[in-house]
């Protein structure tokens, strides 16, 4: 039997298929094509030949005039058969998530002279629903191809007399469209000879081997086999061209490595972004091209995340070619491929640009009172409100035009996490809702306000060194690269009060010049360094008994005032005089902060006795035996305080723990001697919970709790008419989840609120911390250790720029909140003023803490 009656020979002398289609692969060439068998009336059998005086096809056999006829009605069904094959439907193929359309396969047949394994294919074709082309010359086979682009080439590679069929292959491989396409060679079958091996074939571009089988169910198999494995494989290879296109295309730029971050691929707008070439950086290890931050914490951070299967998103600053460093929020995608493993690492940047900054700007100006224009000016320090109703609140009208303005920006806050957003959602969704509705948003308000979901998300605000560092130093504990260096904290070497320092003193025989230097305590223009001064760095005994006196704190612990005396004592010996910063000088300030905070009306309305009993322990003990060093440094040099906290919340957990050893260890100077238990307890709790609400990476945390679960309710409420006398607001003022946010918020604002002090102290405070870093940085440096804040180094730091940093990324958004809170008119103007000054030095590329002598 002959190949299928949907095959003709044409009269360009290349075989073609018998459909529409087939017409349009007509060559428009003569090849060198011989049918000399055929035109002496032996033609092949079964071969429709279309003459040159007719449309139709024939059937060319030797067969009688009866089989002619059955023959012809035979394979008039079959060409019916072979064109509806023609039009299958396409086949769907999934590719990730692209879904992809193959159309129907194409077969080009390269047999110098028809046989039995041709046919096979030819009726394997047919079976299949394959289009199916015969050449019988590498010229008629290349030129076929170059206008069909078949899917599958079938070569004989049997009959080396014919034609060169590696040859012929290499011919096609050096061609575009040949780049997918599956090249089969048929070799013959030797019994008798050793198997032979396939790597010339290999090297000459064949995809594999068939071992000739004219069997046509054979044939069929290798088809389908090949149609879905090889082809179906290259046909999705094919379709990665539209994703390199989309990769080319974009504007992001996007690097791809291996799992072991060698460099795979970088797309044009990563050379431009970058300044590199692609052929500097392919085959590359990540550690050979310094394009990445090389600070081993931030790193390691990184690849804790991915490693694990995890996106990671962040701000970060990368080195370009020429030395130059760029921000960029940056993607980075682990890929997960064979055997579940991570195969590939894809990031995804773009560079941070503050172009949209004035339109921020113009926003907040609009939105805010005319009273707040002038801060309004400052747009580094201030982000953009959306417009709110005017609130009704305590106060003049001043004050309240100014809280007003801080309610804007509380109600725009950029720091949301994604709680936050749900529950602005459901706020809105209350609006327009049926009561039964409302109430159960109501609830789900509730649940969601009283449970640790505010954790935000960091990388929002523009960063830059400073801010990265201060960020960096201040917000983790540690978990990174461990030196073998161990820095030794004498935890346990707690210190006694010397016999001198246990003199009686009392309130009414404290020296005058002390006296002198405590008289407008209660005012937040107290100057705390003229304390330190007359006391001979000594404040906080002083102005502890001072500020617990006014507050009624031995009546209410039902202690002395001797035991009071000798507890302040006790702690403030325990504070590092050596520190530049964290010294009970810093705690004094802190303790004198926390009492303005309690003294404010709104504050005192919230409050109850036993919970500014606490804050004014929390504040006076909440630094005790800090070592000058943060948390990170501890969790890097293996301390023994990191050991024992588990590298989380290190310093703060031992600030609390040993506040109480040395509290309850001497019966002289235990101000709980006398408590009931259970109130004990409560105070106690109350005490931990306020000294680890002063750990930086919850700090955000607070905030957002604060702000969602009472500033924009009270905000709301007032809103509405009520006045604050109202049973509404008592509830969100006085529910005892609100008064530990407000009691967390009110020692955080206590602890950082140096910008907020007169311009003299702010600068003093500035010059103490920045030297206390300075000195971390040199040790850490000594040791071999991770340098946690590369900026602080003496050397080459800005303190104006990371005092500007400071106030933009963490005061800003917390003093605002506090502010439309407790009411600080004061505070919020020495903010301001002091934010002018250090962008005044900062703008005067100055790098020091004042400006030099005129």
């Amino acid at each position: 039997m002959g190949c299928a009656p949907s095959i003709h020979i044409s009269d360009s002398r290349v075989v073609y298929h018998s459909s529409k289609e087939s017409e349009e692969c007509n060559s428009p060439h003569q090849t060198n094509t011989t049918m000399s068998q055929q035109q002496q009336g032996n033609p092949v059998p079964g071969l429709f030949i279309k003459s040159s005086n007719t449309s139709t096809y024939k059937v060319r056999t030797n067969s009688s005039k009866k089989d002619k006829r059955e023959n012809s009605q035979s394979m008039e069904a079959e060409t019916q058969t072979s064109r509806s094959s023609v039009k299958a439907p396409v086949t769907d193929v999934q590719f990730g998530p692209m879904r992809l359309h193959q159309d129907q396969l194409q077969v080009l047949l390269v047999f110098a002279k028809e046989d039995n394994q041709s046919n096979g294919f030819c009726w394997a074709c047919e079976k299949a629903g394959f289009r199916c082309n015969i050449a019988r010359t590498p010229e008629s086979a290349l030129e076929c191809f170059l206008d069909k682009h078949h899917d599958i080439i079938i070569i004989d590679h049997r009959h080396s007399r014919y034609f060169d069929a590696e040859a012929l292959c290499r011919s096609i491989r050096t061609t575009k469209p040949s780049e997918n396409t599956v090249i089969i060679g048929v070799v013959r079958r030797h019994a008798d000879r050793e198997e032979s091996s396939v790597l010339p074939l290999i090297s000459a571009g064949f995809t594999r081997r068939y071992v000739e089988n004219s069997n046509i169910m054979a044939c069929y198999n290798e088809l389908i086999q090949l149609k879905f494995g090889e082809v179906q494989a290259q046909f999705k290879l094919r379709a990665c061209n539209s994703l390199f296109t989309a990769l080319e295309k974009s504007q992001e730029a996007i690097e791809i490595t291996s799992e072991d971050h060698v460099i795979q691929y970088v797309n044009p707008a990563f050379e431009t972004v970058m300044g590199y070439q692609i052929g500097e950086l392919i085959g590359k290890e990540l550690t050979e091209v310094p394009i990445n931050e090389k600070k081993a914490d931030f790193l390691d951070t990184i690849n804790s995340c991915i490693k694990i299967g995890k996106e990671w998103q962040g701000m970060y600053y990368a080195k370009k070619k020429n030395g130059d460093s760029i921000q960029q929020n940056v993607k980075i995608l682990p890929v997960v491929g064979q055997g579940g493993k991570i195969r590939h690492y894809v990031s995804i940047s773009r560079l941070c640009n503050d172009n949209n900054k004035a339109e921020k700007t113009c926003e907040r100006v609009q939105a805010e009172s005319q009273t707040d224009i002038q801060t309004c000016r400052h747009k580094d320090r201030r982000k953009g409100s959306l417009d709110v109703r005017s609130t009704t609140s305590r106060g003049s009208d001043g004050s309240s035009q100014r809280r007003h303005s801080s309610m804007a920006r509380i109600h725009s806050m950029t720091i949301e996490a994604p709680i936050t957003k749900v529950i602005n959602i459901i706020n809105a969704a209350q609006e327009s809702s049926p009561m039964p509705v409302a109430e159960a948003l109501d609830r789900v308000l509730e649940i969601l306000r009283t449970t640790e979901l505010y954790s935000p998300q960091l990388g929002t605000k523009d960063e830059d060194p400073h801010t990265s560092d201060l960020v960096g130093g201040l917000m983790t504990d540690g978990l990174r690269r461990l030196s073998g260096n161990e820095y030794i904290l004498s935890a346990k070497q707690t210190h006694q009060v010397a016999g001198s320092l246990i003199s009686p003193i009392s309130l009414n025989d404290i020296p005058p010049r002390i006296t002198q230097a405590m008289e407008n305590e209660e005012h937040w223009d107290f100057d705390i360094f003229e304390l330190e001064a007359a006391t001979h760095k000594r404040p906080l005994v002083y102005l502890g008994l001072k500020i617990f006196a006014r507050f009624g704190i031995c009546e209410f612990l039902n202690c002395s005032e001797s035991t009071l005396r000798s507890w302040l004592q006790v702690i403030e010996a325990n504070y590092h005089s050596s520190n530049s910063y964290h010294n009970s000088t810093h705690s004094a300030d802190v303790l004198h902060a926390t009492a303005y905070f309690l003294s404010k009306e709104r504050v005192k309305q919230t409050l109850d006795p036993i919970d500014e009993v606490a804050a004014l322990i929390a504040a006076t003990v909440h630094d005790v035996d800090h070592p000058g060093r943060t948390n990170s440094f501890l969790c890097n040099a293996g301390s023994e305080l990191a050991i024992l906290y588990n590298d989380t919340a290190v310093l703060e957990s031992h600030h609390a723990a040993l506040a109480f050893q040395l509290t309850t260890r001497d019966d002289k100077c235990n101000i709980f001697k006398n408590m009931e238990r259970n109130e004990y307890r409560t105070l106690r709790q109350a005490i931990i919970d306020m000294v680890l609400a002063t750990e930086m990476t919850k700090h955000f945390e607070h905030v957002n709790k604060f702000v969602n679960s009472i500033n924009k309710p009270l905000a709301a409420l007032e809103e509405n008419g009520n006045n604050g006398d109202g049973e509404s607001i008592k509830t969100v003022l006085t529910s005892p989840e609100n008064r530990i946010l407000i009691k967390r918020m009110l020692i955080k604002c206590a602890d950082i609120s140096n910008p907020c002090r007169p311009i003299e102290q702010c600068i003093e405070w500035a010059g103490r911390i920045s030297e206390e870093y300075f000195a971390q940085t040199d040790e850490e440096k000594r040791q071999g250790l991770p340098v946690v804040m590369p900026v602080f180094d003496r050397n080459t730091c800005s303190i104006p720029k990371s005092q500007i940093s400071f106030i933009d990324y963490f005061i800003t958004d917390m003093f605002d909140a506090w502010d439309a809170f407790a009411d600080l008119p004061n505070l919020m103007q020495h903010l301001d003023n002091n934010f002018k000054y250090w962008k005044g030095l900062d703008e005067r590329k100055l790098r020091s803490l004042r400006p030099p002598p005129e």
